[in-house]
């Protein structure tokens, strides 16, 4: 039986994204992290009886899901298409104003390198990806990113397994990164290479929430394996 194929409703998503409060909201998880109400209400700038109303009208338009830890509930964003529609509103929306010198330290740090959800994004997130281009690990040749059968021994030498990769999950996405307008890798390798980052400390958490920072030896480490230029944030 044929199913009936009906538009879907953007304006109601819209809505709940188009409010300040809540956009910060979904700012503030836009790494890919759970936080108890407290935390968002810090980030909003709202009282706790109020952010109680738009996390609930978040989790009514399915941007949001709530985990329970005992008595504490957190919260995150639903998928990662819901991040990935986030980055793309922020290519199409006006740079937020810079009111101190700590929106400035912060507008450059975020542009620099920064979590869209659980890949790296940014500059550093943009010259990431080109380097496994140029370098043979991804191949473009057929308009779309896949990996190479040199790839599969440079990523397993890293430490990553795509054989065990979710199929729920593609392997290769990206995203059209909203401060570069170029792609920086997404999907399941994109989650895997940033947690390997992590994993040998050539990626560390800013102070500022998404925002992360290569170390020394990342920068080393990311030119000798992957060929990602010592001065990619010239």
């Amino acid at each position: 039986m044929w199913k009936t194929a009906t538009e879907t409703d953007i304006a109601e998503v819209a809505a709940a994204i188009g409010d300040p409060s809540r956009a910060k909201v979904l700012r503030a998880l836009a790494d890919g992290g759970a936080l108890p109400a407290g935390a968002l209400a810090a980030e909003a700038g709202v009282s706790l009886s109020t952010i109680s109303g738009h996390l609930a009208r978040l989790r009514e338009a399915k941007l949001l899901t709530v985990e329970h830890d005992g008595r504490r509930r957190y919260y995150r964003l639903a998928s990662t298409d819901v991040a990935r529609a986030l980055e793309e509103l922020a290519r199409i929306a006006r740079p937020l104003p810079v009111r101190s010198l700590s929106d400035s330290v912060r507008a450059h740090a975020l542009m620099q390198a920064r979590l869209c959800y659980d890949h790296l994004a940014g500059q550093l997130g943009v010259a990431l990806l080109a380097a496994l281009v140029d370098g043979g690990v991804l191949d473009v040749s057929g308009g779309g990113y896949r990996i190479t059968p040199a790839g599969l021994g440079v990523l397993g030498d890293f430490g990553i397994d795509t054989g065990e990769f979710s199929r729920r999950r593609p392997a290769i996405r990206y995203c059209v990164d909203w401060g570069e307008g170029r792609h920086h890798l997404a999907g399941a390798l994109g989650a895997a290479v940033t947690r390997r980052l992590f994993e040998l400390e050539w990626l560390r958490k800013g102070r500022a929430r998404r925002v992360v920072h290569l170390t020394d030896a990342g920068r080393t480490g990311l030119h000798r394996t992957f060929g990602v230029p010592l001065d990619w944030d010239a």
